[in-house]
């Protein structure tokens, strides 16, 4: 059979899979490595760990294929959006890769905004000013180290660094990272003068924009520890947001795609660039032609995963018993909490753990627990924050029925979505049916469809949908969705109300960032 790879590195693993002409999965890997949090309000990852996982990715999937007897026609990137790192001339890493979930750019973000030029930038970008953008990442460095921002040859981010890792190719990136850069105007399309200006940044020492769909060519000692031709086209590929729209055939109108992983998000297709009035909605490229507008969130199973750690662990009859694999403690917390009523018995998570984004993009966003009482234990402490996640999405999709945009049906993806209770609240949350692809890594699908796509095999994106199989739909609980629908406002009133408590907690017991990076050329 022929087959297409795609590689999809995310914030903790990189997955690869084989597809066939029909979107089946004929193979499929996952390299696993640590989130590195050094201080305070900083997430970081190791570039070289990142580019060696592609790498061994790319040559596991590969000789699955030859053992089956496929034969690989193409190789698709997926990555994940907002990443930021310095790197020489040659593309090499000069430090570490900071990640969206790095806050350490708050100041910069509230000067951008007191200063009056945040509507505009998003409207031209499509990116809110926010601690997540490499705008605001760079704006840091352009005040606490501005040498090291003007010598540095290369700004890039992960999409840059596994090119440049894996081609024979000069300093490229896609429009879809990109167009979630905050540098980039998805208008003119060109790198964004008054966002340059901010960030301290020269056009040149940012990557050539190039489509989604642009062929490379393997570098020869990359095709040869795969054991590909030379001659199988790299396809550039695009971020993993907009892919995983593709990926569980979530490209029709009315049509949404719900990620939930280490983080979360809901977005829909629409023909064009567009923004929404009340800067609520990202807007970011799948193709030239083809965007999606959404919301991304910034805890998702990885709040199942704190309550692992934080809640349960050395617990008499707890489900971190030693030996056991992360997934199944997850598992053992969310088989608890299935059986706690919807609403938690009164209890209201604010899940702000990594601080949150959409679909308010304010920093300084942390986490609470409302409405404890002794009653409460472990079960409700985690049905409540995975309410909390679904109901930060049902407040992105109230932001498409303001814009008029009419959602009918959601597809889901991601770890969090192989459990009934994530899929259950959802759907209550959002007040509609939820089918889960029936495929384990959407993402990564989706950057075969796209290499499909690119090489001329499926010209009309929209045939997705019939490729990708689904499971059976789960229905709202009548009840839930009435009690979530009037539990919504409630959050949004608490979630705005403890930034002031938070701001007065950070002046009382300040956690200074280190003051300049230095090091990052060490």
């Amino acid at each position: 059979m022929d087959v297409v790879i795609g590689i999809d590195t995310g914030t903790t693993a990189t997955k690869g899979v084989a597809a066939g002409p029909a979107g089946e999965l004929r193979a499929l890997t996952s390299v696993h490595y640590p989130l590195s949090v050094p201080g305070p309000g900083r997430a970081e990852l190791d570039p070289r760990q990142l580019t060696g996982a592609a790498l061994k990715a790319l040559t596991d999937v590969a000789a699955d294929c030859r053992a089956r007897g496929d034969r690989v026609i193409a190789v698709s990137l997926s990555t994940f959006l907002h990443a930021l790192l310095p790197m020489d001339a040659a593309g090499e890493p000069l430090g570490p890769v900071v990640t969206w979930a790095d806050g350490r750019s708050a100041r910069q973000c509230e000067k951008i905004v007191a200063s009056g030029p945040a509507k505009r930038l998003q409207a031209r970008t499509g990116t809110p000013v926010h601690p997540m953008s490499p705008l605001t990442k760079l704006a840091w460095w352009a005040e606490e180290d501005p040498e090291t921002l003007r010598g540095t040859p290369r700004w890039g981010g992960v999409k840059e660094m596994i090119v440049a890792a894996l081609a024979d190719a000069p300093f490229l990136v896609d429009l879809s990272i990109a167009s979630g850069t905050g540098l980039y105007d998805i208008h003119s399309r060109r790198w964004d003068p008054e966002a340059l200006e901010i960030a301290g940044v020269r056009p040149g020492q940012l990557a050539e924009v190039v489509p989604t769909t642009h062929a490379l060519r393997l570098r020869p000692e990359v095709a040869s520890a795969a054991g590909l031709s030379p001659d199988v086209p790299l396809i550039i590929g695009a971020a993993d947001g907009p892919l995983a729209n593709l990926g569980v055939g979530a490209t029709p109108p009315g049509v949404a795609a719900v990620s939930l992983g280490t983080s979360g998000a809901l977005r829909t297709v629409v023909d064009r660039p567009t923004s929404d009035e009340a800067g609520r909605l990202f807007c970011y490229a799948l193709t030239e032609d083809r965007w999606v507008i959404g919301g991304a969130v910034n805890n998702a199973g990885s709040v199942v995963r704190w309550a692992a750690q934080s809640l349960a662990a050395g617990a008499p009859g707890s489900p971190t018993t030693e030996g056991e694999d992360a997934d199944d403690r997850d598992a053992a917390l969310l088989a608890e909490a299935a059986g706690v009523r919807p609403g938690s018995e009164g209890l209201l998570c604010l899940p702000y753990l990594l601080g949150e984004r959409a679909p308010w993009w304010r920093p300084g966003m942390r986490g609470a627990y409302l409405g404890l009482r002794r009653e409460h234990s472990r079960p409700h402490l985690v049905r409540a924050a995975v309410e909390g996640v679904c109901q930060q999405l049902a407040l992105v999709r109230d932001s498409f029925d303001a814009e008029g945009c009419t959602i009918t049906e959601i597809r889901a993806t991601g770890g969090a979505a192989a459990s009934e209770l994530w899929v259950s609240v959802l759907a209550s949350a959002l007040d509609l049916p939820v089918t889960v692809a029936d495929v384990p890594e959407g993402t990564a699908l989706g950057a075969c469809l796209l290499a499909r796509h690119a090489v001329g095999e499926l010209p009309d994106l929209d045939r997705a949908a019939e490729l990708v199989p689904t499971g059976r739909a789960t229905h709202p609980d009548l009840d839930g969705a009435a009690l979530y629908r009037r539990l919504r406002p409630l959050v949004e009133r608490s979630a705005l109300a403890v930034l002031d408590v938070v701001a007065e907690l950070d002046r009382l017991a300040p956690e200074p960032l280190p003051a300049t990076e230095k090091a990052v050329r060490s």
